[in-house]
């Protein structure tokens, strides 16, 4: 019972101490634009420029592993979509995932994600009070990484995942992946309650500047590149 007890304490510490404000989100997002950049970087390991191109949205995911007493994994992540006529990337909406389970456990592990929604229905399946995208997220013939070479057939895949340790799940499905919109996170940053739904598709907000940059990344990766 102590270390139940010691455990949720912990929790609600980590919690309080994962308070945020505006300049703290803008910092999120240029990291997580820092990691895409990384990832596409190595070409055993990039988004297709023309899987990207074909993608309606985007969550970039950061999560954490770790255990001392109790295991902990969690993460925050910015998703965004793309307008299907005028191709512009919306505002950045924040979301989060987080999950514990008692035990002795010691170590630790960061990993960096890039989900890809491929059509109408996943994209708008952010709005959701709680996105799963494991159970539909799986990879389909072709190399079992990213770059140029390999080839992705996306037309029956809802949701495509890349990660910077393995590069691309390729016929993989991902276990445990359900992730929830970051009220708190939201309402920080663009100063009072907005649905995931006002920011990603009604735009009652309006792109930030590190949102407009890492924009202007998605679009760029999106191009063929330059023989």
């Amino acid at each position: 019972m102590k270390k139940i007890l010691l455990s949720l304490m912990l929790v609600g510490l980590a919690q309080a101490a994962f308070a945020v404000d505006q300049a703290d989100l803008d910092k999120r997002i240029h990291a997580l634009t820092g990691r895409l950049e990384t990832l596409q970087s190595k070409p055993d390991k990039a988004i297709p420029w023309e899987t990207l191109n074909k993608a309606q949205g985007i969550i970039l995911l950061e999560k954490v592993k770790g255990g001392l007493v109790f295991g902990y994994e969690g993460g925050n992540g910015v998703a965004m979509v793309r307008e299907a006529k005028s191709h512009k990337w919306s505002a950045a909406a924040f979301m989060a995932s987080s999950a514990s389970s008692f035990g002795l456990q010691a170590g630790g592990e960061q990993s960096f994600y890039v989900v890809l929604l491929m059509n109408t229905n996943s994209a708008r399946s952010m709005t959701e009070p709680n996105f799963d995208f494991g159970g539909e997220a799986r990879g389909t013939a072709g190399n079992a990484h990213g770059g140029a070479d390999s080839t992705v057939s996306s037309a029956d895949q809802p949701i495509l995942i890349y990660d910077d340790r393995n590069g691309f799940y390729n016929g993989a499905v991902v276990k445990g992946g359900t992730l929830s919109p970051d009220d708190k996170a939201n309402t920080a940053y663009y100063g009072g309650f907005f649905t995931m739904k006002d920011i990603l598709f009604d735009k009652k907000v309006k792109p930030t500047q590190p949102a407009i940059d890492l924009a202007k990344k998605l679009n760029e990766f999106s191009k063929k590149p330059k023989e």
